[in-house]
């Protein structure tokens, strides 16, 4: 069952995951700041990575303009740990195992690889203002100039 992308303009579905950090992660307890969530396959894999690696180098941009980031994929803590210290990754990675989370987003969808149907994450981004309110998708995300058009959407909002 597939789950309606979330429009812009709607409230963020709540939720609390599990960190690399093994803390939990409560959407509600992060009103106040702006939220960069962004939906990723898998840990480790060329494309993630990449995202992964321009997020946290642009980590001290996004923390500049008060905005949390959150990375979520299906892995559980332990992948996230070691693709979290691989790559110096400097902002919490949650755990979405049974991809209820991403549902709820609209990101947890078919995919056609090679003619091979198949449900899984679609790479995408939400960002969700201080007061819980969804103000930009992006659906697809093409890593490359991903992390350019966050932060000039996050300057939008200031």
């Amino acid at each position: 069952m597939m789950a309606d992308w979330i429009e812009e303009g709607s409230k963020a579905p709540a939720f609390t995951l599990t960190s690399d950090s093994e803390k939990k992660i409560k959407l509600s307890d992060l009103a106040g700041s702006p939220v960069v969530l962004y939906f990723y396959p898998k840990d480790d894999t060329p494309g993630c990575t990449r995202e992964a690696c321009a997020f946290r180098d642009a980590q001290s941009e996004l923390s500049r303009s008060g905005a949390v980031l959150l990375g979520v994929s299906p892995d559980d803590v332990d992948s996230h740990v070691k693709f979290r210290d691989k790559y110096s990754l400097n902002f919490p990675l949650l755990v979405d195992a049974d991809h209820k989370v991403a549902q709820k987003y609209g990101a947890w969808r078919e995919k056609n690889m090679y003619g091979k149907k198949s449900m899984g994450i679609q790479r995408s981004t939400f960002l969700i203002d201080a007061s819980g309110k969804v103000i930009k998708v992006w659906k697809r995300v093409q890593v490359d100039g991903h992390d350019a058009q966050v932060l000039q959407a996050l300057a939008q909002l200031q």
